[in-house]
């Protein structure tokens, strides 16, 4: 059974409505997270366009993937502080006040996002190492390399507790009218993009150079712009209408 909210949307009846101010709050943070999103998959997909037509240095496009990856801290902080004020959850916005952060580790929605967050650190860390000189092939693979796979696989681990958070059983289900399916279905593709880009990275110590350049860079540059696309979608979602309480 459902109810109406003071949005006029439908929600699952026993949902938890937030406040006016708390409304809109979650989604201007929305907003945030799903603009950091857009800006950060774009520069991204910049980045990956430099690296491939070699339209710059390496240092160029490492500047560019790094913005971009702070966008993506920027777009992950923001999820975690969106599912940490949802109505109806332990960081419930209408009774404990506004949280920049919450540990509930039994949230399947709060859990997608911390991990999602997670990701977008070992990134971090793999962009920042990026920039460091003299590196030897087993120094890169460790350092740059192995935090960006483990990036990928926080980012899959997110995309596939989203998904069944929304879906409501472990496998994937199918809802095309459904805004928030789409969002985390083209983030889930970009995230096996990122996946195939990361492992297509690897430096074979015996040749010294990539397993596969372009492949590389294509991954990166795919999976980036399903990233950015997922971000203009979300800014038009309303995560603030409702939402369901705990049980």
């Amino acid at each position: 059974m459902r109810q109406e909210t003071d949005a006029g949307l439908s929600a699952p009846l026993g949902a938890a409505a937030a406040l006016p101010a708390t409304a809109s709050r979650l989604r201007r943070t929305n907003l945030v997270a799903a603009v950091a999103f857009t800006i950060g998959g774009s520069l991204f997909a910049i980045g990956a366009w430099v690296a491939q037509v070699g339209s710059g240095d390496a240092t160029t496009a490492a500047c560019i993937y790094f913005a971009g990856g702070l966008f993506f801290n920027t777009g992950g902080y923001a999820s975690v502080v969106l599912v940490s004020n949802m109505p109806g959850g332990s960081g419930d916005g209408v009774a404990a006040g506004w949280r920049w952060w919450s540990y509930e580790p039994y949230s399947l929605a709060w859990l997608s996002a911390f991990v999602l967050f997670a990701g977008t650190l070992a990134f971090g860390v793999s962009l920042l190492d990026s920039f460091l000189d003299g590196l030897t092939t087993k120094g890169e693979n460790r350092l740059i390399w192995t935090p960006e796979v483990v990036g990928c696989i926080l980012f899959l681990l997110s995309g596939h507790l989203a998904m069944r958070d929304l879906c409501g059983r472990p496998r994937p289900c199918l809802r095309p009218r459904d805004l928030d399916w789409w969002v985390i279905a083209i983030n889930q593709v970009g995230s096996i993009l990122f996946t195939i880009s990361a492992l297509a990275g690897f430096i074979r110590p015996e040749t010294q150079a990539e397993w596969n350049t372009a492949v590389a860079n294509w991954g990166t540059f795919t999976g980036a712009a399903c990233f950015a696309i997922g971000g203009v979608l979300q800014a038009f979602d309303r995560p603030a209408a409702a939402a369901p309480a705990v049980a």
